[in-house]
């Protein structure tokens, strides 16, 4: 190969392209971070013989700033211009949950225009699945307060439309994050076009109570991409001990998924996952149940 330079239309190499290239000519849009953290947690339960019921929860700060004062978003901030995106969300998740040292995994990016009333903001959001009672949550830098929410998505109308070479669905997703001391709320639209082999699929707020930002799309987004992990990965164990029932890695199942599963099904499922043990639950009030443990926790 040869080493001569090689030169552009206007006779210029690359090395005096890059020397005379002024980074003005394009506006340049900010780009942030943001985190969902989720969680399953038991619920309090008044009577200690009921086995616990488990929710779905996420990691919310209330914001310490304009804009949106005083509402609550995912826990996030600006990327600077040395530092890549990874290393942003690792950082700004330490500096305002004091959360450290977990595996996020990036989820989607959102560009829409006005999706930040300062100025062109684009974010990439990133999600875990993580073991609460392992964690140190504090609220740091720009965030009041930081605190777990349980969550419940339900849809509230599927409208579908025939169109010249293909479809329409229009769906309405109710969203809701439970505190003892506060509620929020937001519906999403999603709206999926398919004309021929060209799909487009496009999400917007309808309406928020007490959530920042454009933060419901990509809750609702990443509940979906959740959902759909749990049915052919092995996610849900980031959640369990190292040993466990089979009704409470059944319970996290189904909080993920929204729904209630056969038993004798979801053991099928699950059986080349898991592997049995000689141990026994020794909770008081309980019948003892058979513990399992993960296969990859196996010698």
């Amino acid at each position: 190969m040869s080493n001569k330079p090689i030169h552009d239309r206007n006779g210029m190499t690359e090395q005096q392209f890059l020397q005379s290239y002024d980074a003005a000519i394009y506006a340049r849009p900010s780009l942030t971070v943001d985190m969902l953290i989720f969680t399953v947690m038991d619920k309090e339960q008044e009577n200690y013989r009921k086995l616990p019921e488990k929710s779905l929860q996420l990691l919310m700060i209330r914001r310490g700033e304009h804009p949106f004062l005083g509402q609550w978003a995912l826990p996030g901030g600006f990327v600077s211009i040395h530092e890549s995106i990874d290393d942003a969300a690792h950082r700004e998740l330490k500096s305002e949950t004091n959360i450290d040292n977990i595996y996020m995994e990036q989820l989607y990016t959102w560009g829409d225009v006005e999706r930040d009333p300062r100025t062109r903001v684009i974010s990439c959001s990133y999600m875990a699945l993580v073991d609460r009672t392992s964690l140190n949550v504090q609220a740091g830098d720009d965030a009041d307060d930081a605190k777990w929410f349980e969550v419940t998505y339900r849809v509230l109308q599927e409208k579908r439309t025939r169109l010249a070479e293909g479809y329409e669905i229009e769906k309405l997703i109710e969203l809701r994050l439970f505190h003892p001391v506060e509620t929020l709320s937001a519906t999403v639209k999603i709206t999926e076009t398919a004309v021929g082999r060209t799909a487009k699929r496009t999400r917007s707020v309808v309406q928020s109570e007490g959530i920042a930002f454009d933060h419901a799309q990509m809750i609702v987004y990443a509940i979906e991409r959740l959902r759909n992990k749990i049915e052919y990965t092995d996610i849900a164990f980031h959640l369990m001990p190292p040993l466990f029932t089979l009704s409470d890695l059944q319970q996290v199942y189904e909080v993920i998924l929204g729904k209630e599963l056969l038993a004798a099904a979801f053991r099928r499922k699950i059986a080349d996952m898991v592997s049995e043990t000689n141990e026994y639950t020794k909770d008081a009030g309980h019948r003892p149940s058979k513990l399992y443990r993960f296969r990859n926790f196996d010698l």
